[in-house]
């Protein structure tokens, strides 16, 4: 586990740890190889044909978006950024299985493709796994306080402490 962020504390019971290390870094990378993949699309088209299909252009630069400030939040890690990556991965957990659903019900709804059109599908799905893996990152890798249930430790029951000394009974032998 890596120390906490400067300038903030761990929870008690168990330190913080990064969302931007260990598996997190992968996440981080794949989160921003699929920002570059969407800015490029979206520049593109937003640049050439916005005019054909603005509501699908406006979807793919709005996940452009997401991409970008979902790789930066979750790269950063501190508790502010921890929820500007709560809000955003679950924006796009909600914009994919939206766009996605009624692309397939009506393909021609957008007028164009859009980067969660299909779930994902030109991407690889990619799109459709990548919010619900990074929603559970952010639960697996968030600060415990000491009294969750997840930091509760079994322990032996003590004996009271005597608060008066206790003087030998003289009938006892």
């Amino acid at each position: 586990m890596s120390p906490a962020a400067p300038g903030t504390a761990p929870a008690p019971g168990r330190p913080a740890r990064r969302t931007g290390s260990g598996f997190g870094r992968l996440l981080v990378t794949v989160y921003g190889i699929l920002a570059f993949a969407a800015i490029g699309r979206s520049s593109y088209e937003l640049a050439t044909k916005f005019s054909e299909a603005p509501v699908a252009y406006s979807l793919s630069t709005l996940s452009a978006v997401v991409y970008v400030v979902a790789t930066v939040a979750l790269a950063k890690g501190g508790p502010r950024w921890r929820v500007v990556a709560w809000v955003t991965v679950g924006f796009e957990a909600v914009g994919v299985l939206a766009v996605g659903a009624a692309s397939v019900v009506s393909p021609d709804v957008f007028g164009e493709t859009t980067v969660w059109s299909g779930f994902g599908q030109g991407y690889g799905y990619v799109p459709l796994v990548l919010p619900f893996v990074g929603l559970w990152w952010l639960w697996r890798t968030r600060p415990r306080g000491a009294g969750s249930d997840d930091d509760a430790t079994p322990t032996a029951p003590t004996a009271p402490e005597p608060t008066e000394p206790v003087a030998p009974d003289p009938e006892v032998r």
